[in-house]
This record gives structure tokens, sequence and C-alpha cells, in this order.
């Protein structure tokens, strides 16, 4: 297990840890390529201090909050999906599921468990790299009420054949992505 975490580490700038919130609120590190070069101290500072300006109500994060600071490769990373892969590892420590609700960022889940309707039901069980609300076009910046529906739909219809029809749907949206 070390051995494949230390090969996914290459040059340590292209790797990428973001502490996110999993199950039952626990802080884990999530495992990403790193498509974005890093803010300076008063980018990150004054990106904290907007962070609601970047978001509606409703909005979840996601993709790019204010400035564009994604690199050439990370738009192709990010465009494929491939910047996901390396949360396999967030799988392999147990952290994560294949398929669940999508993990957030410590400072969005405080401010969503306040606004949005039964948010933190969502962390009844393991985040995923795929998930229900992902593979019916809830990605990046949409409404975060409907992802949590669908994040709470998942879990209480939880079955093996919709984590299948999940993952079937998955390599499909995939496919499609790259042709």
């Amino acid at each position: 297990m070390r051995r494949i975490e230390q090969r996914c580490r290459w040059a340590g700038h292209t790797r990428g840890l973001r502490l996110s919130i999993g199950r039952d609120g626990k802080v884990f590190d999530l495992y990403k390529f790193r498509s974005m070069r890093m803010a300076s101290h008063d980018e990150a500072l004054e990106r904290e201090d907007s962070l609601g300006l970047f978001l509606g109500a409703d909005t979840a994060p996601g993709g790019v909050e204010g400035d564009d600071r994604r690199t050439a490769v990370g738009r192709l990373v990010r465009r494929t999906s491939l910047d996901e892969l390396p949360q396999l590892l967030n799988v392999l420590h147990g952290e994560m599921s294949l398929i669940g609700p999508r993990p957030e960022r410590p400072e969005f889940v405080e401010l969503f468990t306040h606004d949005i309707t039964r948010y933190g039901d969502r962390h009844r069980v393991k985040s995923g790299i795929t998930g229900w609300a992902q593979v019916h076009g809830l990605r990046g910046q949409t409404s975060l009420a409907e992802r949590v529906e669908w994040d709470n739909y998942y879990i209480a219809h939880w079955s093996l054949g919709l984590d299948l029809k999940i993952l079937a749907l998955t390599i499909i949206a995939l496919f499609r992505k790259a042709e």
C-alpha cells in the first residue's frame, strides 16, 4: 500500500492533499492531482473572506471559484476527471468508498450544515469518488439542495444494483467526455 502511495507522489507539487469531511464528520486528507497553481497567502486570505460572494445561497462549490488558477495540464486533468484517480488511495485506506456523496472541505460543511436542509444527513455514509448526484449532472457549481436530495435518496435506497448502475453511468460519462 505504501509503495503505491509513494509512486503516486511523483514530484511533490503534482500531488495535492485537501482536508475533507467524510462519514460521521471525520476529517481526512483527500488525495488529488494538483490542477491549480498555489494561491499566494494574500489570495488565500481574500478567498476565505469572500467565500460567500463566489457562491449563491444554493450553489455548491466546484470548478473554479473566483480567479481561474488552473494550469494548462490542470484543465485537461479536470475535464477528464483524472484528478479523481488518487482518491483510490483514500478508498484503499478505508476513508472513502467508490460510490457515495462527494466529500467536501470543512469550511463548506460548516456553512452548508446550517444553510441547507438535510445536508448533514449525507455524512451517514462514507464519501465516494462518484455518486448518484454526479451521474445525474450535479457536479461543479450546481444546486446544492438538489445534490443533497440525490445523495440522501442514494443513502435511503442503497443496494448493490444501484451501486452497479452508478458505476456503469460513471464509465459511460467518462467515455462520452473523451469523445
